[in-house]
């Protein structure tokens, strides 16, 4: 039976794909997002002795992305997460609750009485 014949754009696909498959596959690249991040960044400040929240500076947009990604309205919460990280320095852990950790975050409010930050 004689071979197949393989055009040169498949090929040349072929290799590329297999190139790029080998690329994302050799080089791991380690990040610290999800749900673990803000409580790592909280944990770390515990470990060091460290109460005053406002001693070292947290990265907002990514502490607002894990707490909000869980949200019907990820858009809105994102943007009084940021405030609330703004003043308070600080982002509870996780995508809802754990407010004890954040005092100034879990006491911020609305005009109307409700809990600002989400």
């Amino acid at each position: 039976m004689p071979p197949i014949p393989m055009s040169n754009t498949l090929l040349a696909s072929l290799f590329i794909s297999l190139l790029i498959f080998h690329f994302v596959e050799s080089d791991p690249v380690e990040t610290s997002s999800g749900p673990q991040a803000s409580f790592q960044y909280l944990s770390n400040m515990v470990e060091d002795g460290s109460s005053d929240l406002s001693s070292t500076d947290i990265d907002c947009g990514q502490a607002c992305d894990v707490r909000c990604q869980l949200s019907s309205r990820p858009n809105l919460c994102k943007r009084a997460c940021g405030t609330c990280c703004a003043r308070c320095n600080c982002v509870p852990p996780g995508t809802s609750g754990n407010y004890d950790v954040c005092p100034c975050y879990r006491d911020m409010t609305t005009h109307g009485g409700r809990h600002k930050c989400p």
